[in-house]
């Protein structure tokens, strides 16, 4: 009998009691399955390792923590570090022609020489040369490992300082202080592993990107610090919420996010956005207390140079500094001069004085606060800017960008001091022993704090990246 009814679109077939049970069985495995499935990212979601949780490094360190202190601008190294007295005798005359062709950001290369006005003397035991711009620094002289022999590929400030933080004079790549987050993490789950101070409101060349993740998961960015009763914006709770209220919404927000992140394991993103939702919570507890100063004794205030106005806000932010590593922050960067303040183009004499005598006493502080507190073992300082100073003249009383050769120094974290590494021609513009590129020395920061800078890898897009892009080498004889 022909059961088709022709008033119908669609036929099918009536299906046996035999058949509805075989299609039944089916249908239960895909539920086996999915059930299977979501055990599984269940599992993985409770057993999910925060980003930031501390890691051991990739082999024996000599320092814990860093503290970079970032002269943005471009400290001159033949007025601080670097005296070169063929400068002084050549002083008026134009760049000898066995120089060859030099490149300058504004074009002065053909400009007079200009003498350094600075006294020179020789410190410590180690007899190491500083100006007289910095009568405190001088004596942690035994202390330094100045390296004479820096050079950078960035002649302007925003190619300059973001190689300096990122290794690469183009933006978009992670910053050094969130490679040492990725490698490393923290050991204060209550405060960001990575922090930011500035001496000024100014904004920093190229801004937040300085201490960005670039590629990598935000949770790996700088948190900038600023001063009062609201150390990171927008991070108190409002006055309208009460602590049990402010929790039941983080706790109804996060347990959106688990779900969503249970269905989608693979989507680590969200992992990052868990954990600093959870971070945010415990920092409105932790980070003013962190930079309250008031339990700071006076004489401590006093050495940092509270009680002198040009000394005052650097000696804040150093003091903040000592107390955020000792509270186990990885990685701490000052930026003094924040603004470009260092750039000396014009008025060398009284624009370099006037930041050295904010600058000196406050970081000298730093360095013996640690030293007394039994800290500068595992603390390592960087000192320096984006490039130095050239030995031309600029308008008469300025010098223009050096990245061919400039000074940095480094103390504490292992580091042997009293010495002087490197050494720049006899005016101070080209590095010409032990050159370090910037890629050397993150290498060697890295290579400090037991991470090799080719060994540290983040995969993006199928490809590894390295905080290095793939050079430099640590400088080993840096170490004590």
């Amino acid at each position: 009998m022909n059961t088709r009814d022709p008033r119908c679109h669609r036929y099918e077939r009536p299906s046996s009691r035999r058949d509805f049970l075989y299609r039944s069985g089916v249908g239960l495995g895909a539920i086996a399955l999915q059930s299977l499935l979501a055990r599984k990212a269940e599992a993985a979601l409770t057993t999910l390792v925060s980003p930031l949780a501390a890691r051991n490094p990739q082999f024996r360190p000599r320092a814990k923590n860093v503290i970079f202190l970032f002269m943005e601008g471009g400290p001159s190294h033949l007025d601080l570090f670097d005296p070169k007295p063929l400068l002084n005798k050549l002083a008026g005359q134009p760049l000898p022609d066995s120089f060859g062709s030099v490149l300058t950001a504004m074009g002065e290369s053909k400009s007079p020489l200009l003498a350094s006005q600075r006294q020179w003397k020789q410190h410590g035991g180690s007899g190491l040369w500083v100006s007289d711009w910095l009568p405190h620094i001088a004596q942690c002289a035994d202390d330094l490992s100045v390296v004479r022999s820096c050079w950078s590929n960035g002649i302007n400030h925003s190619a300059g300082v973001c190689q300096m933080n990122t290794g690469s004079i183009l933006g978009g790549r992670p910053s050094l202080g969130s490679w040492v987050s990725y490698g490393l993490g923290t050991e204060n789950t209550d405060l960001p592993a990575f922090v930011v101070l500035q001496d000024n409101q100014s904004s920093v060349v190229n801004g937040p990107r300085n201490w960005g993740a670039g590629f990598m998961p935000a949770v790996y960015q700088g948190t900038r610090l600023q001063g009062g009763s609201e150390p990171i914006p927008n991070l108190n709770t409002p006055d309208a919420y009460t602590a049990a209220q402010q929790e039941t919404r983080l706790n109804f927000i996060n347990s959106l996010n688990r779900d969503y992140a249970a269905r989608f394991p693979d989507q680590t993103e969200l992992a990052a956005r868990l954990t600093s939702y959870e971070l945010a919570y415990r920092m409105q507890a932790a980070a003013p207390t962190a930079v309250d100063l008031a339990g700071e004794s006076a004489a401590t205030k006093s050495l940092y140079g509270f009680d002198r106005k040009e000394t005052a806000e650097m000696g804040r932010l150093c003091l903040l500094s000592r107390r955020l590593v000792e509270r186990g922050v990885r990685f701490v960067q000052v930026y003094s001069g924040a603004g470009s303040k260092w750039d000396s183009h014009t008025g060398m004499e009284k624009n370099h004085g006037a930041l050295c005598a904010g600058m000196d006493q406050p970081v000298a502080a730093l360095l013996r606060d640690l030293k007394a507190r039994g800290m500068m073992d595992e603390t390592l300082v960087v000192w320096g800017g984006e490039f130095g100073r050239t030995p031309m003249s600029e308008k008469g009383d300025g010098r223009d960008h050096n990245p061919t050769g400039f000074t940095m120094w480094f103390a504490g974290g292992g580091v042997k001091g009293g010495q002087t590494i490197g050494s720049t021609d006899e005016l101070g513009l080209h590095a010409v022993e032990d050159r370090l590129h910037v890629h050397d020395l993150h290498a060697t920061i890295l290579w400090l704090l037991g991470l090799d800078n080719m060994g540290l890898v983040y995969k993006y897009k199928g490809r590894p990246e390295r905080p290095t892009l793939n050079e430099g080498n640590p400088f080993r004889r840096i170490a004590a």
